[in-house]
């Protein structure tokens, strides 16, 4: 990933997406406790670059125990 963020926002239960972000970008990474719950998406927030990740998965299907 090389792209410059202002800020990250990790989602919790009910929360999947952020409505009004634009210019995304999606991102797979690996780190060292392994593959992220889902893509980081990278995008433009109110003007200004943000990453977000859905902390337990699209959808849900991680519990809280199995988040890398």
């Amino acid at each position: 990933m090389d792209e410059h963020v202002t800020m990250a926002i990790i989602g919790g239960s009910g929360l999947y997406e952020m409505s009004g972000i634009e210019d995304t970008h999606e991102y797979n990474l690996d780190t060292p406790f392994g593959k992220t719950s889902a893509p980081i998406i990278v995008g433009t927030l109110e003007g200004e670059r943000v990453a977000f990740l859905a902390r337990h998965g699209i959808g849900h299907h991680i519990t809280p125990s199995e988040v890398p």
